[in-house]
């Protein structure tokens, strides 16, 4: 067994992940918007997939939002958040929590020149705005792109998409698979491939696997539960069935549909049909 101190010595903390949006964007608030904006404005909430922001003052506010689209693109390059807009309300500032930001405390370090306060609301805007423009050159200068989607520069790589993105577009693409399956089930792997580009077998039948075992636990509620038959009952019914047995509509036997729906929801959707 090691010593303790031999396993301390080695230990490293690990950088939890934070799940909560609005404790993600107070952290790197100051980073987003600079010390002199974040003296006076601080995230308080989402509502309805926008920021609300609390400001010093009305005048801060209304500053504020003529920067609307350029803090929205530093939140989605600081943190991936994807927010629909900005709010404003006046309140109380707190103490700002927030360690400085690492070039900051590199200034200090090295005794360079710190940059004092900014004045005036303007100026503070105006700082945060050649900030914003000397960012977006030394990307441009380093070989950074713009993402194929939405336009925001992504460090160089071969990806096209910046992450949300990249994510939206994949879900995007399992809502379409997913609508196949439902409304074409006897399309297949083959069938869907030829309308759904660059389709692997692996993520069709994780797709495939999905929706079945969600239409399952459907039908089990709708057994479970003895209400009335509707029309979209048999619409999973019927996709559940020739999903489930990979046949077309013309090779389904009733014999198969029983079998897979159990005595008791064929009776329920076919009655005592023979």
């Amino acid at each position: 067994m090691k010593p303790l101190r031999n396993a301390l010595a080695a230990w490293e903390p690990v950088a939890a992940v934070c799940s909560d949006p609005v404790l993600q964007i107070r952290t790197a608030w100051r980073e987003i918007v600079g010390a002199d904006v974040a003296a006076h404005s601080r995230p308080d909430s989402l509502v309805r997939g926008s920021l609300l922001i609390v400001t010093r003052s009305n005048a801060w506010s209304q500053q504020l939002t003529f920067l609307t689209e350029q803090i929205l693109s530093a939140v989605r390059d600081r943190t991936g958040l994807q927010l629909e807009g900005l709010r404003f309300r006046v309140g109380r500032m707190t103490a700002q929590t927030a360690p400085e930001p690492r070039a900051l405390r590199a200034r200090r370090r090295t005794g360079q020149p710190v940059r004092p306060p900014a004045e005036t609301p303007q100026d503070a805007l105006q700082r945060f705005r050649e900030d914003v423009a000397a960012a977006e050159r030394a990307k441009k200068a380093a070989g950074w792109k713009e993402c194929s989607r939405c336009g925001v520069r992504i460090s160089p790589s071969p990806a096209r998409f910046c992450v949300p993105c990249a994510n939206a577009r994949v879900q995007e693409r399992d809502g379409a698979i997913a609508r196949l399956l439902f409304e074409a089930p006897w399309l297949g792997y083959q069938g869907i491939a030829a309308l759904v580009g660059d389709l692997e077998p692996r993520e069709y039948h994780a797709i495939r696997l999905r929706l079945l075992r969600r239409w399952h636990d459907a039908l089990e509620r709708l057994r479970r539960s003895g209400s009335p038959v509707t029309t979209r009952d048999r619409m999973i019914a019927s996709s559940y069935v020739l999903l489930k047995s990979e046949l077309d509509p013309e090779s389904i036997a009733p014999a198969v549909v029983r079998e897979l729906l159990g005595d008791e929801l064929h009776e329920k959707f076919y009655g005592s049909e023979k």
